[in-house]
């Protein structure tokens, strides 16, 4: 039996220069870490080696790889031309939450085939394959962001280039007051899931328009003065740059937020909050705030009808943590 663990993700800013219909033209960057949330994926031999039987929300006994109704396990299947095998998913965080989930389960799915076929694959080369899968085989409208988080894992700024060239860069910082800035983040779940595919093929339709493009660049450039702000180890301005990437992410697409979403992020600021944003594309899922520990019992009282999902920064990316004997 195999077993990987990948772990989920957190946008701090540049959300969206990860599309192709942005970066194909400008150079797209997001800085965002990797969080101790985790998918899990379990394969070993099935009892006959000429079926396939694979487990996530549902069971599924098939012959063929074609006859594979789960997408993404379709593909990877076919890419390896895998059969005879038991493939479990296990996740921490349901999926269209905004976590990069569908990335996540891509990534340590990969990595799990790879280790079976007793075959060690780079951090890069796995968050290569998964964008290979997702946006050129199954023409899912995603960016590349959520594959690169959940291989390398940690707190990286990420660079997209017209060429086709992703740099993962660490940020260095003091490991105190990066301890500092994880207890000062603050994840509200809004209560609602969603798929983020067609909020995404709004946001690439509306890089057309000019001034959205400007924005999506405005973006981009928040993401180089975060990179800045947390190696002077200086993070009084983090709340505030979440605040305008916010911004400006909504005025490219309305459909990012409801009155939901606005209602919950209006009383997280007005509860001590000196900023944050919606996770993922939109519509749904999680709210991040950054609140200042002296402020944060405040914050809880002011959103105490609101569920937290408790988290911390990953500093692995997607690994094999179990290997044993098939016999």
């Amino acid at each position: 039996m195999i077993i990987s663990k990948t772990p989920f993700r957190v946008s701090f800013a540049g959300g969206g220069s990860d599309l192709p219909s942005f970066f194909n033209n400008e150079m797209g960057a997001v800085l965002s870490t990797s969080i101790n949330k985790y998918i899990y994926i379990a394969i070993h031999p099935f009892f006959d080696p000429d079926k396939i039987q694979l487990k996530y929300s549902k069971t599924e006994l098939v012959s063929s790889i074609d006859d594979i109704q789960h997408p993404i396990f379709r593909a990877a299947l076919n890419m390896y031309r895998l059969k005879g095998v038991d493939i479990n998913s296990i996740a921490d965080v349901p999926s269209g939450t905004g976590l990069g989930s569908s990335s996540s389960f891509t990534v340590g799915l990969l990595n799990a085939l790879k280790a079976y076929q007793n075959i060690a694959v780079s951090s890069e080369v796995l968050a290569s394959k998964a964008c290979n899968i997702e946006i050129d085989i199954l023409k899912s409208p995603i960016g590349k962001q959520d594959q690169y988080a959940a291989a390398c894992g940690g707190l990286n700024l990420i660079t997209f280039y017209p060429d086709q060239r992703v740099n993962v860069e660490k940020i260095i910082m003091n490991p105190q007051k990066k301890q500092e800035l994880d207890d000062n983040l603050i994840m509200i779940y809004t209560g609602d899931v969603r798929s983020a595919n067609k909020i995404l093929e709004k946001q690439n339709f509306a890089f057309k328009e000019n001034s959205n493009f400007k924005c999506q660049k405005e973006m981009v450039n928040l993401a180089f003065d975060l990179k800045k702000v947390l190696e002077k180890d200086d993070i009084d301005d983090f709340g505030r740059i979440l605040h305008e990437g916010w911004i400006l992410k909504k005025s490219i697409i309305k459909a990012i937020s409801n009155p939901l979403i606005d209602d919950i992020y209006e009383k997280g600021i007005h509860s001590g909050a000196l900023g944050g944003k919606l996770l993922g594309a939109g519509g749904g899922g999680f709210v991040l705030f950054y609140c200042p520990l002296e402020k944060q019992d405040f914050f809880r009282k002011g959103m105490q009808n609101y569920r937290e999902l408790k988290f911390g920064f990953d500093y692995f990316g997607s690994k094999i943590i179990y290997i044993g004997n098939n016999d």
